[in-house]
């Protein structure tokens, strides 16, 4: 059974499914997928969050603040409110948070803040962090170290070996999108199959990023085997087996400390 371990169930196009997530979820469910964390963007979506894992036992959330978030967001999480809201014990990790150069450069000094405010959070209730990055995998890798972080994913990875392996050898998981599964992504399936087998972990990051052949179209929950299977070609492992090792990561990353 597969886990999707990066989705965002509030943001997912839930036409299809009249606008019930009940059905997407179910929809996930005949797919083979046995567990979900929805990742939160903005600090006040842990309401939302907390009211549809209440329903569903096989659905966790994460608490924090995206990078991309402006500058007054991101100062309302503080250490103390992190920690504040991470207590619930449906919420699996804190995040996503980071850096992201890509969509703004206006706020750097807040992102590398927040970052490290959301690591810190994450030490003391002992709850994975999830990391997004995108052009600025230097100051990334440099704030996990700075910060002595060894609890956390680098979520839809894209980077190259270096960055995978500074993070590995921090003790963090490298966590695979559909991107891995296009077929320009040769360079990426080369990273990942430096990647050790006990470090992978697989995600949608729903309703983005939609693996092959859903290339293009609003990606849900229900897509995360085919992540794993592109990257069944990378192990030479069968799906069963890639269902079998990101599932047990995944457990072990939660009840890790």
């Amino acid at each position: 059974m597969f886990v999707d371990t990066h989705c965002h169930l509030t943001l997912l196009d839930l036409t299809p499914y009249n606008g019930d997530l009940d059905q997407a979820l179910a929809q996930a469910r005949e797919a083979g997928v046995s567990k979900f964390m929805s990742i939160s963007v903005d600090l006040d979506d842990h309401i939302e969050l907390a009211k549809i894992a209440a329903r569903h036992p096989d659905v966790g959330y994460t608490v924090g603040v995206h990078p991309c978030e402006d500058a007054a967001t991101m100062a309302r999480a503080t250490t103390e409110y992190l920690v504040e809201l991470a207590q619930p014990e449906k919420v699996w990790a804190l995040g996503e948070t980071g850096l992201d150069y890509y969509h703004s450069t206006d706020f750097i000094a807040e992102q590398k803040d927040c970052f490290a405010r959301h690591i810190h959070a994450s030490q003391i209730v002992k709850k994975p962090v999830v990391v997004h990055t995108r052009s600025a995998k230097h100051d990334t890798v440099d704030i996990i170290r700075a910060e002595k972080s060894t609890h956390g994913i680098l979520h839809c990875f894209t980077e190259d070996w270096e960055t995978a392996k500074a993070v590995l050898d921090c003790g963090y998981y490298v966590s695979f999108s559909g991107i891995v599964s296009f077929k320009n992504a040769q360079d990426l399936r080369d990273v990942a199959k430096q990647v050790p087998l006990d470090r992978v972990l697989i995600e949608t990051d729903s309703p983005y990023l939609a693996p092959m052949p859903y290339r293009g179209k609003s990606n849900e929950p229900k897509y995360v085997p085919y992540v794993a299977k592109a990257l069944c070609d990378v192990y030479d492992k069968s799906l069963e087996e890639m269902a079998y090792i990101t599932k047990q990561n995944f457990e072990n990353l939660l009840n890790s400390k």
